[in-house]
C-alpha cells in the first residue's frame, strides 16, 4: 500500500468532532460544476425572490466545519432555546447547524419542508427555528429566526470572548431529534428517535455498501430534511469521510451531467422515472433509490444510462431501512439488512427487530410481505390500503397492479370517494403512448367503458374503479409519496 493512501473507516458520531476527519479533507464541495448545470441552476436562483447566501460558496474543508460547529455551538448553548428546528437549502450550513444543535444537547426538529404554511402547522414543537435565508418569517411572534452562513458565522466568531472549546463525546441516547412524516391524508405526525438509533444505522448502511462507494463524491436529488436523504447525503457521508454536493440536483440534465466513476447518487423513483428522454450518459459509482416503489423500466433504464441499477431500499421515518434489492426482474425479492430480525403476525404484516427502532421490542408494521427465506421478502401492498366496499375486502394496491398491467396506463393511483351515500373507487392514471392513441381514436366516453371491461378481466365488479383522471403525472410531495387529499381534489366537479 502506497504511503499517501488513505484508509477509509467509519467514525461514529460520538466521536465525529472529537477524533475528525483530517483538517484537509474536504467535507463538502461546490454545487454543479458543469456548464449546463451552472446555467440551470442560475436560472433557478434568478427565479427566486430570496437571496440565497451559498451559491457562490465552495469547498469547504474539516477544519473550517470543526471551526463552524464549533462556533454555533457556542452560540447554542447560550441559548435559552431547548428545541430548535432547522431549516436549510445548503446541506453543510444544514450540517453545521446538526453537529452544532447536537454538541449543545438541543432537541433537533426537521421539518418535512419550510414552506411558510407548512412550517406554520410545526410551530408547537420548536422554539426557534435554524435556517440559511429560506425562511422569511413566521406568524407565530414568539418563534425567533436565526440565520447560519458564512457572513453570520464569522460575525459570530468575532464576537465571542471564549476561545474555541474542545468537543466533548456525544452521550447519543440522550439527543433527540423529531421528524415528520406526512402519511396518506398529508397531516404531519412527529417521529421521535435518539441519535442512538442513526448511529446504528450508519453502521449498517456503512457494512452493507462502505465497500461499494468509498472514496467516491455524494450528490443527491432528496431532501435531507427527511430521514433518507439525512442519512444518505449528510451524516452517513461525515462518518465515512466521504464529501458531499452542497446543492440539491433538481433537473434530469443535471442528473447526466453529473455521472463520472466516483460519483454516488442519490436519488428517488420521482427523479429516476423522469430520465426516460435521456439516452447518452456515463457510469455512476452506484445509485441509491427510496421514497417509493421503482419501476422495472426505470431499473432497467437506469441500467442503460449509468450502467448501474439503482439500489432500492425499503423503510420508512419510523422504522429506518428494513431491506433492499436491485431490481433484475419483477420478481427480484427484497433482502432484509443483517442487523434485522423480521416475521409475519396473523394477517401476513412484517414485525421487526430492529437496531434502528428499538432493539429490545418487536414493531409492528402495516406492510404485508410473503417471507421467502429468514432474509427475504416479497412486499404485497400495505394494510392500510385494505377498504371495504358493499362487505367485499378491496385491496387498493391490487387495483393499481391490475391497471398497471393493461397496456394503456403507466402509472395509477386508486383511492375510495365517498359519492350520494356510498363508497366507491376513483383512479388517477398516465397513459402510455399507445393509450393516448386509443383514446383519441375512441374517444373519452368509450374509452373508460372499454378500460372498466378490461378490467373485469382481474378484478371483481365492486372493485372497479367507477370515476377516472388522466394526468400527465401523478402529483407528489416533497417526500415523492401521494397524499390522498391531492388526489381527492382532482375529483372535485
Amino acid at each position: 500500500m502506497k504511503e499517501t493512501e488513505v484508509v477509509i473507516t467509519l467514525k461514529s458520531l460520538t466521536n465525529l468532532m472529537v477524533q475528525p476527519w483530517p483538517d484537509t479533507q474536504p467535507v463538502a464541495i461546490a454545487p454543479f460544476n458543469s456548464s449546463a448545470s451552472n446555467s440551470l441552476i442560475s436560472n433557478s436562483v434568478m427565479s427566486n425572490s430570496k437571496p440565497f447566501n451559498s451559491i457562490a460558496s465552495g469547498n469547504v474543508l474539516w477544519s473550517q466545519f470543526r471551526s463552524d460547529v464549533n462556533t454555533l455551538t457556542q452560540q447554542l448553548t447560550a441559548s435559552k432555546h431547548q428545541r430548535w428546528a432547522i431549516c436549510f437549502e445548503d446541506s453543510y450550513f444544514f450540517a453545521v447547524a446538526f453537529m452544532a444543535a447536537a454538541h449543545a444537547n438541543r432537541h433537533i426538529i426537521l421539518p418535512g419542508n419550510y414552506q411558510p404554511a407548512a412550517l406554520a402547522e410545526l410551530t408547537p414543537h420548536f422554539d426557534a427555528v435554524l435556517h440559511d435565508g429560506v425562511v422569511d418569517h413566521l406568524t407565530a411572534t414568539d418563534i425567533e429566526l436565526f440565520t447560519v452562513d458564512a457572513a453570520s458565522l464569522s460575525a459570530i466568531s468575532d464576537s465571542q470572548t471564549t476561545n474555541s472549546l474542545p468537543f466533548s463525546p456525544l452521550l447519543l441516547n440522550t439527543i433527540c431529534l423529531t421528524l415528520f412524516t406526512s402519511g396518506s391524508n398529508g397531516t404531519p405526525k412527529a417521529i421521535d428517535k435518539t441519535l442512538a438509533l442513526l448511529d446504528a444505522e450508519i453502521e449498517q448502511l456503512d457494512a452493507v455498501w462502505g465497500g461499494v462507494i468509498s472514496n467516491s463524491t455524494i450528490t443527491s436529488t432528496v431532501s435531507h430534511q427527511h430521514i433518507y436523504g439525512l442519512l444518505f447525503r449528510v451524516l452517513w457521508p461525515l462518518c465515512s469521510g466521504r464529501a458531499f454536493e452542497r446543492l440539491n440536483v433538481i433537473y434530469p440534465e443535471q442528473v447526466i451531467a453529473h455521472a463520472n466513476q466516483d460519483t454516488t447518487l442519490i436519488s428517488s423513483p420521482a427523479l429516476l422515472k423522469r430520465l426516460t428522454e435521456e439516452h447518452v450518459s456515463k457510469p455512476y459509482r452506484a445509485i441509491f433509490s427510496s421514497g417509493g416503489p421503482l419501476s422495472l423500466d426505470a431499473a432497467q433504464h437506469s441500467h442503460n444510462l449509468f450502467e448501474q441499477r439503482p439500489f432500492e431500499v425499503f423503510g420508512s421515518t419510523e422504522t429506518g431501512g428494513i431491506g433492499y434489492r436491485q431490481q433484475q426482474d419483477a420478481t427480484t425479492p427484497w433482502l432484509l439488512f443483517p442487523a434485522i430480525n423480521m416475521m409475519l403476525n396473523a394477517e401476513g404484516c412484517l414485525r421487526l427487530l430492529s437496531p434502528f427502532i428499538d432493539p429490545n421490542n418487536w414493531y409492528q408494521t402495516s406492510d404485508q410481505c410473503a417471507c421467502l427465506s429468514e432474509r427475504t421478502f416479497m412486499l404485497k401492498g400495505r394494510a392500510d390500503r385494505i377498504v371495504k366496499i358493499e362487505e367485499k375486502r378491496i385491496s387498493l394496491t391490487e387495483v393499481e397492479r391490475r391497471l398497471c398491467d393493461l397496456d394503456w396506463i403507466e402509472e395509477a393511483a386508486v383511492l375510495p370517494l365517498e359519492e350520494t351515500n356510498r363508497l366507491i373507487l376513483a383512479a388517477v392514471i398516465t397513459l402510455s403512448e399507445n393509450g393516448k392513441k386509443t383514446i383519441d381514436d375512441l374517444g373519452k366516453g368509450k374509452f373508460w367503458l372499454t378500460l372498466r371491461q378490461a378490467l373485469r378481466q382481474s378484478v371483481e365488479p365492486v372493485g372497479v374503479p367507477r370515476r377516472y383522471r388522466a394526468v400527465d403525472e401523478i402529483p407528489l410531495n416533497s417526500q415523492g409519496k401521494r397524499l390522498v387529499r391531492d388526489l381527492e381534489q382532482l375529483f372535485i366537479d
